[in-house]
């Protein structure tokens, strides 16, 4: 892989993302910023010898940065809270366990009703189960907010949705644009990476760049449908094979999962 074309492929890249941050008023000053930001965090992380964090100097070989610039930028990264998303995770984590593990749904298969507190099939163990560390008061709120769950007579609850559709709007839909960017970043980086001690890990696509353009909503309808139930069907192999917190094994988990995404190009590069 030669360096012109990683960044040609790095421009392409950005330019859905510089489009989005300028439509949210982020200037240049403040993207070049947040690039020395990572360039000095994943130096600091990747390239430590025997297992330790990167020194300094070595950072500011890697990175192009003088020393006193690594420091500042070190200094500004210790002073950040954690990014990460968490309601929006939790959220989708709650409706999925509501409606595929065994113990919150009827012989039917149908998600049950819950009471607020007890032991067995709770709101309360549902959301010990999937919710993690999310405040569990602060998630029933947001749930009910959202009209995904409804409390139809106090301390019952029950479910009025499959999926969590974010709003536009919604700053956690923001967090996800990162977190699905990272993602799907991190299984191309993987892939070619010629130091990598695990095999490929799955990517694909399907395209076709002469598809008339009068057949656009009915591909997005098509996968609407056949996406969702692709998803469906992942979710219900990984709630299968979920250790739940607090267990001897839940150490040792790991995150997961697939995405699907719709590819549409117009004349815009």
């Amino acid at each position: 892989m030669t360096k012109t074309t990683l960044l040609q492929a790095c421009r392409h890249l950005l330019v859905p993302i510089v489009r989005l941050l300028q439509r949210s008023g982020i200037s240049w000053a403040d993207f070049a910023e947040l690039s020395k930001e990572v360039f000095v965090d994943v130096a600091s992380r990747d390239y430590g010898l025997q297992g330790r964090p990167t020194n300094a100097a070595r950072v500011a070989m890697i990175t192009g940065l003088s020393r006193r610039e690594v420091t500042r930028v070190r200094k500004a990264l210790a002073g950040l809270a954690d990014s990460k998303p968490a309601a929006g995770g939790a959220i989708a984590q709650v409706l999925t366990g509501w409606h595929l593990d065994p113990e919150f749904i009827d012989e039917k298969g149908n998600p049950r009703q819950l009471t607020d507190d007890g032991n067995g099939a709770s709101f309360e163990t549902l959301l010990k189960r999937y919710a993690g560390d999310t405040p569990h008061r602060a998630l029933t709120k947001e749930l009910v907010r959202l009209k995904l769950v409804e409390e139809i007579s106090p301390g019952t609850y029950e479910i009025r949705a499959r999926e969590y559709i974010r709003s536009p709007l919604d700053p956690d839909m923001l967090r996800q644009v990162g977190v699905a960017l990272h993602d799907h970043g991190t299984t191309l980086a993987h892939n070619v990476d010629t130091e990598r001690r695990e095999p490929a890990r799955f990517e694909g696509m399907a395209s076709n760049p002469r598809v008339a353009a009068r057949h656009v909503k009915a591909f997005r309808e098509y996968l609407d449908q056949r996406g969702q139930a692709f998803l469906e069907e992942i979710d219900a192999w990984l709630a299968e094979h979920q250790v739940n917190a607090g267990s001897s094994t839940a150490s040792k988990s790991v995150r997961l999962g697939a995405g699907v995404y719709l590819i549409h190009d117009d004349d815009r590069r």
